[in-house]
């Protein structure tokens, strides 16, 4: 657990609420919207020394610190966000908020449609990373930022570079971590199994399970043990659990939980269940596959060519859902429209998953990073 010293402390959750509909990508005109934030440091009287973070795929507006006393459980980036951490309160003011189409307070799903007064379920529209953006940029303006860097890991590292393509006058850094910018068929396919184990739950409803006694628990279980796989790499599952029988030495001879990585997943599925919604894990997995900056831009290139900010692009060795060759194609892009890019790719054993645990180092590169920034906007 972080130091006193180094923690943000107790923090709150705190909610924004923007009245007007907003047009979506796909023409759907949306609203009202409420987003769930939170903020750690102070704004400086010139307002640019903002950092929005942007968390992956299930991630909240909790990023750091505790919510009480008897919190035992810290934000998601608590290590990287903090007094002389990576993210430095002392220096900058972090904001984190939930994104579009959540289930931890910003609306989605599960949230009540004020037109029917019952939950949106399927009727939610769907959404992409842009539109999270330009709702997330609502939400900076009426904390009155001027100037903004964007850091985020995953899915987070996508708004990142969204950000900095769709806001090139209010963005003057992006960090984009273990991320890419698009996915892959096989990305693709693998989100495309969790969403239908999802939908094939009988308890699923259509969408329409809320209020009910039974939720697609199951299906929703099977994606996250899905998607769990990919966060890992054989290597470090194989140090983990290898084929390490559950309780004894010898096979069940059945069709129950055997091996340890079986009850690693299972646990992981049942955990998730009870803080996630089924309908949020369907609408978000689409954005991200819809997520696709050469495509929309015609290429790489010329999605990059209007930007302003100083990137930073760091990947993982063994993460291999979001390969380095991707993050170099990023890099190759920048390089080739005359940006300032730094580059790293960090020799870790823990898969996609390493931008959650390989804090010390990504520290370094952040701080240095930051740095360097600073000197230069100063």
């Amino acid at each position: 657990m972080t130091s006193e010293s180094q923690s943000v402390g107790i923090v709150e959750t705190k909610f924004f609420h923007i009245n007007e509909k907003i047009e979506l990508e796909s023409g759907c005109m949306f609203g009202p919207v409420q987003v769930a934030y939170e903020t750690y440091g102070r704004l400086n009287e010139k307002k640019d020394n903002a950092i929005l973070l942007l968390h992956a795929l299930t991630g909240d507006a909790h990023a750091a610190g505790f919510h009480s006393k008897n919190d035992k459980k810290p934000g998601w980036w608590d290590d990287m966000v903090g007094p002389n951490k990576a993210f430095d309160t002392n220096k900058y003011f972090i904001i984190s908020s939930n994104m579009l189409g959540g289930c931890s307070g910003t609306t989605g799903p599960c949230s009540i449609n004020p037109e029917t007064n019952k939950p949106y379920g399927l009727t939610f529209p769907v959404i992409t990373i842009s539109d999270t953006v330009k709702v997330q940029r609502k939400l900076v303006e009426h904390l009155g930022v001027k100037k903004l860097i964007v850091a985020g890991g995953s899915m987070g590292g996508m708004q990142a570079l969204e950000w900095a393509i769709e806001q090139p006058d209010m963005v003057s850094a992006c960090i984009t971590i273990a991320s890419t910018g698009r996915l892959t068929a096989q990305g693709i396919a693998f989100n495309a199994v969790g969403r239908n184990a999802i939908l094939s739950d009988p308890d699923f409803n259509n969408g329409d399970y809320y209020g009910r006694e039974k939720q697609p628990e199951k299906g929703l279980s099977i994606a996250r043990m899905v998607g769990h796989i990919t966060y890992l790499c054989e290597d470090a599952m194989h140090q983990k659990f290898g084929r390490r029988f559950q309780s004894k030495d010898k096979p069940n001879f059945d069709f129950n939980i055997d091996f340890e990585v079986e009850s690693y997943l299972e646990h992981q599925g049942r955990v998730f269940v009870g803080r996630f919604d089924a309908n949020s894990y369907l609408y978000i997995t689409k954005a991200v596959d819809y997520f696709d900056a050469a495509g929309k831009y015609g290429s790489l290139e010329e999605a990059f060519k209007n930007t302003n900010a100083k990137f930073l692009i760091m990947s993982f060795s063994s993460d291999w859902l979001f390969p380095t060759q991707q993050s170099k194609e990023l890099v190759k892009a920048l390089v080739k429209t005359g940006k300032d890019v730094s580059f790293c790719e960090i020799d870790s054993p823990c898969g996609h998953d390493a931008f959650l645990l390989e804090f010390e180092t990504q520290t370094k590169i952040i701080k240095s990073f930051l740095a360097k920034e600073r000197r230069l906007h100063d």
